[in-house]
C-alpha cells in the first residue's frame, strides 16, 4: 500500500520456464543452481543482439507496456550485467552497481524508444552498446585471469 492506501502494482515479472532450478519449489532465479550466473531464471532475447551483446528482460515488457524497468546484458564473452532502465528523451548510462568478478556492474539506462517491442529493445541496445562496450573492457583488464 502507498502512503494513500492505494494497493501498488508491481512491474510484470519475465520468467525463463526452460531454466532449471536447484529446488523442486522455487523457481531458478530464486534457487539458481550452484555455478548458474547471475541472472539465471529470466529470459535472453536471442534475437536482439548488438555487436555480440545480447539483451535479457527481468521485467516483461512485452506482456505490459512500461516506462522503466529491470534488464541484463550478456557481453560476447558471456559476463553479465545488470540494467535498470527507462524511457527518456536523451540517452544516458551511468554506474549504479559495484564491479564484481562475477558482473560487470549495474547500469542506469536512459533511452527514447518506447520498450514495447524487440524492434525497438534492440534500438535501444544499439544506443547505449558503445559506452557498455566500454565499461566491459575496462572490467575485463580489471578482473582478467591472465
Amino acid at each position: 500500500m502507498d502512503d494513500m492506501g492505494q494497493r501498488l502494482k508491481g512491474r510484470p515479472l519475465a520468467i525463463d520456464p526452460n531454466a532449471v532450478s536447484a529446488s523442486s519449489t522455487e523457481p531458478a532465479f530464486i534457487a539458481k543452481p550452484p555455478g548458474a550466473p547471475v541472472y539465471h531464471g529470466f529470459p535472453l532475447l536471442d534475437d536482439v543482439i548488438v555487436e555480440g551483446f545480447t539483451l535479457g528482460k527481468i521485467t516483461d515488457f512485452e506482456i505490459e507496456p512500461c516506462k522503466e524497468g529491470d534488464a541484463f546484458v550478456i557481453a560476447p564473452d558471456n559476463s553479465r550485467a545488470g540494467l535498470v532502465w527507462e524511457i527518456g528523451d536523451k540517452v544516458a548510462v551511468s554506474q549504479i552497481g559495484a564491479l564484481e568478478a562475477d558482473r560487470w556492474g549495474v547500469w542506469a539506462v536512459s533511452f527514447p524508444h518506447s520498450m514495447n517491442s524487440r524492434e525497438n529493445a534492440r534500438k535501444n541496445l544499439e544506443l547505449i552498446v558503445p559506452t557498455l562496450k566500454k565499461e566491459w573492457n575496462d572490467w575485463r583488464e580489471k578482473f582478467s585471469k591472465t
